[in-house]
């Protein structure tokens, strides 16, 4: 389910044209045992390959 908004329809083809990414994983630091000491730090995000960002006018 989507909506599109006519000013975004360039944006639209480009996105759909674009090959789908390997998916990054999430690391999780084992040694932290409990849900409540968990910081920032605890959490790497491997492989993360991004598109180029697609720049759109605001609709309204």
């Amino acid at each position: 389910d989507a909506h599109l908004y006519l000013n975004h329809l360039e944006q639209t083809d480009l996105q759909l044209s674009r090959e789908p990414r390997a998916l990054p994983q999430m690391k999780i630091n084992p040694d932290v045992k409990s849900l409540f000491d968990f910081t920032y730090d605890d959490f790497e995000l491997v492989g993360y390959d991004p598109h180029p960002h697609i720049s759109a006018p605001v609709a309204v």
